[in-house]
């Protein structure tokens, strides 16, 4: 059975099925309610009933009290009939609270010769809330902190996947692929960051990722998909040889599946066994050849500082808006750096 919430603070409306809580409809429509746990431990998604009835599964909440009176654990009520309810939505990361929480690395995989799927399981009574493309920090027992971007999309939170990439003289990253076992204890920071999808646009979409760029860019794409966004998305990948397409089935099977999503891998430096067709070159250059007037779109970039700070200039000049474009430059730590250029 289908029933209808609206959310009276904002407007916005949205079916839920009888079998879903209130909290899950919401992220499935892509509404923005604010979560914590979503068990019903932290009080975070509290809101407040005006209309309709509900009921819980699994008992009500301990965290609502004996005065209580018309407030909903949103992440645990289902509702029994049409709703009205207030709450406050999550529109931008200033609304969303940063945590620092201890986490296991559940699970490594390799994804290619220099690339590590790292999944991170929260305590069981945490859950972190946040925007598709948003980064999270690692802290150190040193008191070093290193950042790495979150690749899957906000409703398949029950991990964070991260795809850390080996980096010459980087202590942390050496740590990762050499020692690191699953099921490691390590504690993370976030969500941090203003890169992320601007979903009240309905520009066009051109994305361009440099190597592990692509992690941010993917998680904004699955959410794109699971909320429906329909207009136009293409997707530029820019790696140096054929073998650091680490994920390149995915994007190709999201172009078979979604019409309105577009790929092109680009290598900069092909092998000679690559055996190559594709475009090659600098990925900028790939976007700025397929699109001559970019006026109307929305850039979101992902990867080197160099390869940003280098394709800016050109983007405005084909007619970018400044405000429309949106980056994460993903730069070595200071420590890190200094290895490599003491290294050569």
């Amino acid at each position: 059975m289908t029933f209808q919430v609206e959310i009276t603070t904002s407007g916005h409306r949205f079916p839920i099925e009888a079998h879903e809580t209130i909290l899950d409809a919401a992220l499935r429509h892509g509404i923005g309610l604010p979560y914590g746990c979503r068990n019903g431990a932290c009080g975070t998604c509290i809101a407040t009933l005006e209309k309709g009835h509900l009921h819980y599964p699994d008992g009500e909440p301990e965290v609502l009290d004996e005065d209580a009176g018309n407030q909903v654990v949103i992440c645990q009520a289902h509702a029994t009939s049409d709703l009205s309810l207030s709450v406050r939505e999550v529109q931008a990361e200033q609304d969303i609270c940063i945590k620092t929480l201890p986490c296991r690395a559940e699970k490594l995989e390799r994804l290619s010769h220099d690339v590590m799927l790292v999944k991170l399981k929260l305590p069981e009574a945490e859950r972190m809330q946040f925007f598709a493309g948003q980064y999270i920090e690692f802290l150190l027992r040193d008191g070093r902190q290193r950042a790495f971007s979150i690749a899957n999309a906000p409703h398949q939170d029950e991990f964070l996947e991260l795809h850390i990439r080996h980096v010459p003289g980087g202590s942390f990253t050496g740590h990762v692929f050499d020692e690191m076992k699953d099921r490691a204890l390590l504690r993370i920071k976030g969500p941090l960051g203003s890169f992320y999808l601007r979903e009240n646009s309905s520009r066009p979409i051109l994305m361009m990722g440099g190597g592990t760029g692509i992690a941010p860019l993917k998680g904004m794409l699955e959410h794109a998909f699971h909320t429906g966004l329909d207009q136009p998305i293409h997707l530029f990948w820019g790696v140096r040889a054929r073998r650091d397409l680490y994920m390149d089935e995915l994007p190709r099977k999201w172009q078979q599946e979604h019409p309105n999503f577009s790929y092109t891998p680009v290598l900069s430096d092909p092998e000679q066994g690559d055996d190559w067709q594709g475009a090659t070159g600098l990925v900028s250059e790939a976007l700025l050849a397929g699109y001559a007037d970019l006026s109307g779109h929305d850039i979101y970039m992902s990867g080197p500082p160099v390869m940003i700070e280098s394709a800016m200039p050109a983007l405005v000049a084909q007619g970018a808006a400044v405000d429309k474009m949106y980056s994460d430059a993903f730069e070595f730590a200071s420590d890190v750096l200094d290895k490599i250029k003491q290294n050569g």
